[in-house]
């Protein structure tokens, strides 16, 4: 299934239906008087969250949602019937932005959580409303009222408690697998990740927590180079980045301390809150280490962070690292 993380959608509510100016024509009743009954309401378009849904592929291909519009009312006293609200369920951690504005309506973050972006119109009012001592036969009825149309921007945010970030090949997908169920694609070469993977982490029997891999970030991706920035939004509900170094096997391709600080420098271009939240730096893939003097120089390196080499391989350094992002999530 393709991952779609945006859409763009247009919501236009039920028309109110319109009051009925009608008079009673009864046999033995020749005054009966006024009997318009008033429009039925037309229907809210609701969005709800739900955690069946995972993506927001339906809305990139049908983008026109329209609620039933209310009946109108009758002669007898009869309402016109409400028009049904329209559901449309989107995954949980949606947030729903009115596209015109810039306004956020909603951020839809527990399943089953309902909000209404649109409102129906209210019906318009019978004749039966209009009379009065002075007026006993009033010719007065009102339309129903139109219901409120959007145009909305959907933006999906995944809801995991830990971030996983780093450069392409750092081996993030590697670590994900090795302490949860998740499954994503690992191989040898750089942007294996194309879309974000979550994957559920349990220590013990009381404590799990959710963590999310996004693919691989490179120098420049706020100018859109390599997948830029666009899935960075899925760490911004995270309580901790855990951020992958790669073990250097050759200092040619590339300095540890350096890859640290460009990742650094894009998360602050693309939102300072995000590059504010706690980190602790991983050192990967430490079973191709030959001198683990390296390992202690790269440590004294990244002295102001917690700093965990390990192996997701040989799962060396795994569980210490788990327990250090939950007392981080906990704290």
């Amino acid at each position: 299934m393709n991952f779609v993380d945006e859409a763009k959608i247009e919501v236009i509510a039920g028309n109110g239906g319109n009051g009925c100016c009608a008079f009673r024509r009864e046999k033995y009743n020749p005054k009966g008087g006024p009997s318009g009954g008033d429009g039925g309401k037309g229907g809210d378009i609701i969005i709800q969250a739900t955690e069946r849904a995972s993506t927001l592929l339906d809305f990139r291909y049908k983008k026109h949602y329209k609620a039933k519009s209310g009946t109108h009312g009758q002669g007898n006293d009869r309402y016109g019937a409400g028009g049904d609200d329209l559901i449309l369920k989107v995954p949980v951690g949606t947030t729903v932005i009115d596209d015109d504005t810039e306004e956020i309506l909603g951020d839809l973050i527990k399943d089953g959580e309902n909000l209404i972006v649109a409102q129906g119109g209210t019906g318009g009012w019978g004749n039966i409303h209009y009379v009065s001592s002075s007026n006993q036969a009033p010719r007065k009825c009102t339309a129903g009222e139109k219901g409120e149309a959007k145009n909305l921007r959907l933006e999906l945010k995944l809801l995991a408690q830990a971030g996983l970030l780093g450069l392409p090949n750092a081996g993030k997908s590697t670590l994900l697998s090795s302490v949860s169920a998740a499954k994503p694609k690992i191989a040898n070469y750089p942007f294996t990740t194309l879309i974000p993977n979550l994957g559920v982490v349990q220590i013990d029997g009381e404590r799990n927590f959710v963590m999310a891999d996004i693919p691989g970030l490179v120098e420049g991706a706020h100018q859109g180079k390599g997948l830029g920035h666009r899935f960075l939004k899925h760490l911004e509900r995270t309580k901790v980045l855990v951020h992958l170094i790669e073990y250097p096997l050759d200092p040619e391709f590339g300095d540890p301390g350096e890859d640290f600080i460009t990742l650094s420098r894009e998360l602050e271009k693309y939102d300072p809150n995000l590059a504010k939240l706690p980190r602790i730096v991983v050192l990967s893939k430490i079973d191709l280490c030959s001198k683990p003097a390296r390992i202690e120089e790269l440590r004294k390196q990244f002295e102001d962070y917690e700093f965990y080499p390990i192996s997701a391989v040989t799962q060396k350094g795994i569980k210490p690292l788990m327990e250090a992002v939950w007392r981080k999530i906990t704290r």
